[in-house]
């Protein structure tokens, strides 16, 4: 077993039991509803009742065979793992997320290198299933997006986020 199959299965391992956890803490009809979803978003447990740190959770990324290129690396377009559309790659980050202007919203990482390890992360748009405090469904859209890692912070940044009652993004 090489060491990038063996990362992939730590993470993939580490997600697993992350979201176990995380369903743990949670009531038994939410368990249910979460285990359905794919794409979630979960507010972190606090001892404040108003959080804004919440736990992403999301599928993207998709295999090299037929991938003429997720991104252009010294002038050319090359296949990145777990990166863009596609369902193949698991992963979950900790977001930050703030109201920005016109209603939207930007949710910055505060995991460093949950998503990846370089400095660009390309994010397919998704619908994040999530509940309000009266348990009614709602969704965190985020568009389709290249985002950069903050020099100084080494976070990154996803803007243009909306709220909606139904998934905005098919997901696939």
């Amino acid at each position: 077993m090489n060491f990038k199959t063996r990362t992939a299965m730590k993470k993939k391992r580490y997600f697993e039991i992350l979201f176990m956890l995380t369903i743990l803490a949670c009531g038994c009809q939410e368990k249910v509803v979460l285990l359905e979803q794919k794409n979630v978003l979960i507010p972190e447990i606090t001892n404040e009742k108003a959080t804004s740190t919440y736990i992403m959770f999301a599928l993207h990324g998709h295999d090299e065979k037929g991938c003429e290129g997720c991104a252009m690396i010294g002038g050319r377009w090359v296949h990145l793992d777990c990166h863009a559309d596609g369902n193949k790659c698991q992963t979950s980050a900790r977001i930050t997320l703030a109201p920005a202007d016109g209603g939207l919203f930007s949710a910055t990482t505060t995991d460093t290198f949950s998503l990846t390890n370089r400095d660009f992360f390309a994010m397919p748009d998704r619908s994040l299933y999530f509940e309000d405090d009266n348990k009614d469904p709602f969704y965190l859209n985020i568009p389709e997006q290249l985002v950069y890692r903050d020099s100084t912070t080494l976070q990154f940044t996803f803007t243009g986020l909306y709220i909606t009652s139904s998934p905005a993004y098919s997901n696939d």
